[in-house]
């Protein structure tokens, strides 16, 4: 019977993979493209940088404590905007190869540090976000960074689709 490092894990492998196919499908000179109605959104390459950083620091950041933060700075002590810029202040990759090869580095940070955080602490830490938030058990904590990766892989397959890619529904599942 699998226990929640292993689910966690084959999780995590599944969100990697499907993402990496979807970054796949931007066309380089797609990068500074956003919908065009509503606000506050990334443009494709603020996407995919955010895709290709936003599970394994988090991952690490809740195994270890080190959220990767320069010397002297407290996550406690940031202002809101931050934490979560505004999308015209996010970073943004200059190509598609890039995105990739970042979300492979990410994805061993994860891998790494899921591993680290050992099975009988996922259930037993107990700790909140310093984003805010309940305390709740590191396990579900490191499932809901894997979601994140999800919610944003989601963001990109509607982007495809919005700019007229050929996508459909099993791309988004990876089938």
């Amino acid at each position: 019977m699998p226990n929640l490092t292993e689910m966690l894990q084959c999780e995590a492998e599944d969100m990697y993979r499907v993402t990496a196919d979807l970054m796949q499908k931007v066309d380089g000179g797609d990068l500074g493209w956003k919908p065009a109605t509503g606000s506050n959104w990334m443009t494709v390459g603020q996407l995919l940088k955010h895709l290709s950083e936003g599970c394994g620091g988090a991952i690490k950041g809740f195994v270890s404590g080190d959220w990767g933060l320069p010397a002297g700075v407290k996550m406690e002590d940031m202002k809101p905007e931050e934490m979560l810029p505004p999308a015209a202040k996010m970073p943004a990759v200059t190509g598609v190869q890039q995105a990739l090869d970042l979300l492979a580095e990410d994805k061993k940070l994860a891998r790494r540090y899921i591993a680290e955080a050992g099975e009988k602490n996922l259930f037993a830490t107990q700790l909140a976000a310093p984003w805010g938030g309940p305390t709740q058990p590191l396990g579900v904590h490191l499932w809901h960074m894997i979601q994140h990766l999800g919610q944003h892989k989601g963001q990109l397959f509607y982007y495809l689709k919005l700019m007229g890619k050929p996508v459909h529904t099993g791309d988004l599942w990876g089938m």
